[in-house]
């Protein structure tokens, strides 16, 4: 389904997931710069107390792991990450049978994972979670209620990474290398998992 909804229309559509007494999960997802982060922040500050966030890439392998598994110039790829954690986080996070669940959260300013930053308490009936390969790990897509897929465009989504490796210390030949080189390839294998999503969403107003 492609359409260019405005944010309320959004809105609308997760709060209709947001069922006080039962527990659903929103994936948001898509290739790398596509705007994920953003439209989930706003989705959980536009519903309050309805909604959580919980980030996929709360599950970054630590660079020391990186490091030693050699693995350290991809980072971003579906192997630098724990796969397993996520989807066995995302089953508790469905089952709500805990009085709260606390998830790990990426702080990008030292580029690491942080245990237990996320607390998701069990009255709250919806958990957006977003990331880069909720469609292409198979243990996940089923834990999802519905999948939205961000496209952008290619040129914004580049330009969106250019200037957040920028902000976060990079020169821009080492931001536009890390744009085109890794970032590219993640963003290649992400596109081909768009046509299994519930929604296409390539503008948002």
């Amino acid at each position: 389904m492609t359409r260019e909804p405005v944010f309320a229309d959004l809105v609308g559509r997760a709060a209709a997931l947001a069922v006080p007494g039962e527990r659903r999960l929103l994936g948001i997802c898509g290739a790398p710069g596509s705007g994920k982060s953003t439209l989930a922040h706003r989705l959980v500050d536009a519903l309050g107390g309805r909604a959580a966030l919980v980030g996929m890439d709360g599950f970054h392998l630590a660079q020391v792991e990186l490091d030693r598994l050699g693995r350290a110039e991809r980072k971003g790829a579906p192997d630098t990450f724990d796969e397993g954690g996520y989807a066995h986080l995302l089953r508790r996070l469905r089952a709500n049978d805990e009085p709260v669940v606390y998830a790990p959260e990426f702080r990008r300013e030292i580029e690491e994972p942080i245990a237990c930053a996320v607390p998701v308490g069990c009255d709250v009936p919806l958990v957006v979670t977003e990331g880069n390969y909720l469609l292409l790990w198979p243990d996940v897509r089923p834990l999802l209620t519905e999948a939205w897929y961000l496209d952008p465009g290619e040129d914004v989504r580049r330009a969106r990474l250019l200037a957040r490796h920028m902000a976060y210390g990079r020169t821009r030949d080492q931001a536009w290398a890390r744009t085109t080189g890794s970032d590219e390839h993640n963003a290649q294998l992400v596109a081909t998992t768009a046509p299994t999503a519930d929604l296409l969403l390539r503008k948002i107003d």
